[in-house]
């Protein structure tokens, strides 16, 4: 008579994980988003060396002013009290800067206004010549 064998295998301690598929699918996914974005161009803006500007101008103390615009949650620039569009924004900036060239243009956002009011903003004074902008934002304390 034959006996009858049977094998018994070792329980397993807990479920095998292996990253493979994980590193496969992250792999993948890099690849993608590498593929899908779009870069900035850097000369958007463009950037004044020091040694392109004057050194009558550079050196000229008490020279430089600074002017503020608001932008509301409806996206219109408020310069000195004054809601403007984007040709008025444009000129006003001109005329700031053809009497100080070195004027400092501080934007200041609402929470409401969108990026592209504040993009629209900037852009303005980038085409009008400010050299020195900067955006503020407010924060609640604690």
């Amino acid at each position: 008579m034959a006996s009858k064998v049977t094998l018994k295998r070792r329980s397993r301690n807990g479920p095998l994980i292996s990253l493979v598929p994980m590193i496969d699918v992250m792999l993948i996914l890099l690849v993608f988003f590498m593929v899908t974005s779009t870069y900035l161009n850097l000369d958007m803006i463009p950037a004044v060396r020091q040694q392109d500007q004057p050194a009558a101008t550079a050196t000229t103390p008490g020279r430089t002013g600074t002017a503020m615009i608001r932008l509301g949650a409806d996206g219109v620039p408020v310069l000195r009290g004054q809601p403007l569009d984007a040709a008025g924004l444009d000129r006003a900036l001109r005329d700031l800067l053809a009497g100080e060239p070195l004027a400092q243009v501080l934007i200041l956002p609402s929470g409401g206004a969108t990026t592209q009011a504040l993009i629209t903003v900037m852009d303005v004074a980038t085409r009008a010549g400010v050299q020195r902008l900067r955006v503020i934002r407010l924060e609640a304390r604690p």
